[in-house]
């Protein structure tokens, strides 16, 4: 177990953690290029203003991390649980999400671009000021999400009638 580690400004490359725990640890402004975390416990660890690119998280836990400035670039999660995250203002392009738990994350004033998501838990994240235009969350847990008061951010979110049935509720919509 890795804990309590400062590493600022570094270059991660062509790595591999598997069976790694890294709690309370601080990799701020780091990059990680082609770098592969595999069962590895990530808790409560900053990675603030990071750059990722090709790199992937494989059943891994980072529950409670802040991901917050960062940049992500063709990067994989699977099987993985990233409950309570910071992601507020990251970008996100060409990423697959898939089978992953970001249930009450923070992801406002975040941009995605021709992202993948499967099975992905988003139960009461926060989307505050970012725009789903395009995203097809029709096979993801999107309950009790939260918006602004003008629910821009769901203009031309694809979905499914189950989760319209819940978005249109919470636009006050009585359904009878």
């Amino acid at each position: 177990m890795i804990a309590d580690t400062r590493l600022e400004d570094g270059y991660i490359q062509n790595m591999n953690f598997e069976y790694e725990a890294f709690t309370n640890a601080d990799f701020s402004k780091n990059s990680f290029y082609n770098v592969v975390f595999g069962n590895c416990v990530l808790s409560n660890c900053i990675f603030t203003e990071s750059y990722w690119k090709k790199s992937q998280f494989l059943e891994c836990k980072g529950d409670g991390s802040n991901f917050s400035k960062s940049c992500f670039k063709e990067m994989i999660f699977l099987n993985s649980s990233l409950c309570y995250v910071n992601a507020a203002n990251t970008v996100w392009k060409e990423c697959t999400i898939d089978n992953s738990n970001f249930k009450e994350s923070f992801f406002s004033e975040v941009k995605f671009q021709r992202n993948k998501f499967r099975a992905a838990n988003f139960q009461c994240v926060d989307f505050f000021e970012t725009s789903l235009k395009g995203i097809d969350l029709s096979d993801c847990i999107i309950e009790g999400i939260m918006v602004s008061e003008t629910f821009d951010e769901l203009k031309g979110v694809k979905i499914n009638a189950v989760q319209a049935a819940g978005l249109a509720q919470m636009l006050g919509v009585k359904i009878v």
